[in-house]
């Protein structure tokens, strides 16, 4: 793979890392599981999207048109098309019409800014882009990095920014002009796909995985219920015939974070029918799962979980919500107390708790119930997933259970390729030890006694407090179980005595206004003495990602002054 890019050749010719696929036919390939699901869910719906409503047959006939419009200009296998704009079915027709043609569709995301953008432009090798007219002028500022583009298509979405100057063709013309059949080439498990990921620092990172790779480790490929790993594609489709009735998820994420796209694309395989809102807003989330028949809802911790429940205690009896049966939530702290209160709402729920990253997949889950939502970490318990350890990092011995020994969180089997173009971080993440090559996306944890693996924080962000590691995490959610506190942030700040301190940034609930002594007494009985905080900026909104995700960078800027809290105020105690 010249230059860690991707090239035709590299996606029709196994990695030195690939796993060969079923014999030929039908593949572990991502196209493939779709279309064999859309045979045989025809006439189900699949997909609701902004009032707008696509059944499997729908689904996969424009995708066909779609794919062969981008064949004419060009699109073929292991070449990279853009996704810019927010949920829309037009996401999801284009994601499956560039998986049609073995090419790769490449994930922006709707926040960066002139230069991420450009940076994104220029770091994936565009060769087409599929975007929402409003980002026309965004796209027209950083045109100059698109070197390689050779056409892009405009969706329609009621605004009126200018898009002439780049020369777009109009979606709904683009997929009339398309064939609806379904006659293209066969395809391979070894093609790729990438997901662009930002994490919460640095510029956005692709990682490459084989299909069969990321199907296993993000699709579903392994039954979370039973733990059985499929053997054959076919076997996807008798899975969701299964069911008893068909199961309706509602992903509240963006389409731009990995989360939603495998909602999407791994109930798809099942026949499932998937619900997406443009962005997230608690109320229409509780609307949606009444009008939907939602049963399942996907999360991103509290961000998204506290406001729904408020919405609910405010509003208990506006909507029917009794189809709603489980809540997952991913990437993002979910607390006890929240969760608490969703049992006093939904006595019978299942909360699913998960750990994972983009890098490594799905690492692992847990199943809670009422009366059963305890944290031992900054991050969830859960039971290790298939090929997940705990390691050493610089031996990659596994850590030994119940001896209160930090590691980091390991994956090995079906992992992926690489970073994109990043050949020093993809020697960083993706390492050998004893012969055996892991995932070490960067989240460290430690190992209890019967097994299971508390989730402790990402070291890029942990703070080092007189030789004491501090995982933001945790402190944020004993922050947050302050009953004035709605939202927090934790980040390190530089400390004479003790290298680093830490730093709070919350939102408050309402009129009252807890000082920091406050804040510190009640930490002292959820966490120990060196993790609380001992600097406090309080703050009218607290920034996060669309997906949830915390922005530690903003967090540092208020706490430095560049950008102020409410009254431009910090209260400040020195650790003694």
């Amino acid at each position: 793979m010249k230059g860690f890019g991707i090239s035709p050749e590299a996606v029709v010719h196994p990695h030195p890392e690939s796993k060969r696929g079923p014999e030929p036919g039908m593949e572990f390939n991502l196209a493939d599981l779709f279309e064999n699901a859309a045979d045989h869910f025809s006439d189900r719906e699949y997909l609701v999207a902004n009032g707008e409503r696509r059944s499997y047959a729908e689904m996969e006939q424009r995708a066909n048109r779609l794919a062969h419009h981008l064949a004419a200009h060009g699109v073929g296998p292991g070449d990279h098309v853009g996704i810019y704009g927010y949920n829309s079915v037009e996401w999801v027709e284009t994601l499956w019409a560039v998986f049609k043609l073995r090419a790769i569709w490449i994930n922006i995301n709707y926040r960066y800014v002139e230069e991420e953008l450009a940076y994104i432009f220029d770091n994936a090798d565009l060769k087409a882009l599929v975007y929402a007219r409003e980002f026309a002028p965004r796209i027209a500022s950083a045109r100059h990095t698109l070197l390689k583009l050779e056409h892009s298509i405009v969706i329609q979405d009621g605004s009126d920014c200018e898009f002439e100057a780049l020369d777009s063709a109009d979606y709904e013309q683009a997929m009339a002009s398309g064939s609806p059949e379904r006659d293209f080439a066969p395809r391979s498990a070894d093609d790729h796909y990438i997901l662009y990921t930002g994490g919460t620092t640095g510029m956005p990172k692709g990682v490459v995985w084989r299909h069969e790779d990321v199907f296993f480790a993000l699709g579903g490929g392994n039954d979370p219920q039973t733990g059985k790993r499929a053997t054959r594609p076919e076997e996807m489709v008798a899975r969701g015939k299964a069911d008893a009735v068909v199961q309706v998820l509602l992903a509240s994420a963006p389409l731009m974070h990995g989360a939603t796209q495998w909602a999407t694309m791994g109930g798809s395989f099942l026949g499932r029918k998937t619900v997406l809102m443009a962005r997230f807003e608690p109320e229409e989330t509780w609307r949606l799962i009444q009008d939907e028949r939602v049963t399942t809802v996907m999360i991103t911790g509290d961000a998204m979980g506290r406001p729904m429940i408020e919405f609910l205690n405010e509003n208990p009896s506006k909507y029917d919500i009794s189809s709603l049966a489980v809540l997952t939530s991913t990437a993002a702290v979910f607390s006890p107390v929240v969760k608490d209160v969703f049992f006093e709402h939904l006595p019978n729920l299942l909360i699913v708790d998960s750990i994972g990253s983009s890098e490594s997949g799905n690492n692992g889950m847990a199943f809670i119930t009422k009366g059963n939502t305890a944290m031992k970490g900054g991050g969830p318990t859960v039971q290790a997933g298939p090929g997940t350890i705990v390691i050493d990092e610089h031996s990659g011995k596994p850590v030994e259970p119940g001896s209160g020994e930090i590691g980091k969180v390991a994956r090995t089997g079906d992992i992926p390729l690489e970073y994109y173009k990043d050949p020093e971080k993809s020697a960083a993440t993706f390492v050998r030890f004893d012969g055996v090559r892991y995932a070490l996306p960067g989240d460290y944890a430690s190992v209890e006694a019967d097994g299971t693996i508390t989730l402790l924080g990402r070291g890029s962000v942990s703070i080092n407090s007189g030789g004491e590691k501090i995982y933001p995490e945790e402190v944020e959610s004993a922050v947050k179980s302050h009953p004035e506190v709605y939202d927090a942030v934790v980040i390190g700040m530089p400390d004479e005595r003790f290298g680093s301190r830490v730093a709070a940034v919350v939102e408050l609930r309402g009129a009252t206004s807890p000082g920091l002594d406050d804040i510190q007494a009640h930490c002292r009985k959820r966490i120990a003495g060196y993790k609380i905080p001992r600097q406090l900026h309080v703050v009218d909104r607290i920034e996060r990602s669309p997906s949830g995700k915390p922005d530690y960078r903003w967090a540092k800027a208020v706490a430095t002054g560049e950008e102020g809290g409410t009254g431009g105020d910090s209260q400040n105690v020195q650790q003694g």
